[in-house]
């Protein structure tokens, strides 16, 4: 799983359970496994989810096999960082450079 940071304040967006809701409004359905949310879209055969504190969630994705046309995998690719951007308060671009600096800083 991948650790993203949620935003400052953002938590409260997503705690309890509205972070299953934004899932199952993004992918259509959601189910809970071992404290974590899982759901499926597109060329993902699984997306899960967890909220690890008020400054961390991890996501990870699992994708089917096969092949599939361009516009699947763009709608696949826009559902989950229309998630992301949702659950982290980052949109992709953020999301990018925060992970840059940490790469920079030696945290990851």
């Amino acid at each position: 799983m991948k650790e993203f940071d949620i935003k400052k304040g953002w938590y409260s967006k997503i705690e309890g359970e509205q972070l299953p809701k934004i899932m199952e409004e993004v992918f259509g359905n959601v189910k809970e496994e071992d404290g974590a949310f899982v759901s499926s879209f597109g060329v993902m055969a699984r997306i899960e989810a967890k909220v690890l504190s008020k400054t961390l969630i991890a996501v990870d994705t699992v994708n089917a096999d096969g092949s599939f046309s361009d516009e699947m995998i763009l709608d696949s690719k826009r559902a989950l960082n229309k998630f992301m951007e949702q659950a982290t308060g980052f949109d992709a671009k953020a999301r990018m450079k925060r992970e840059q600096k940490k790469a920079k800083e030696g945290k990851i």
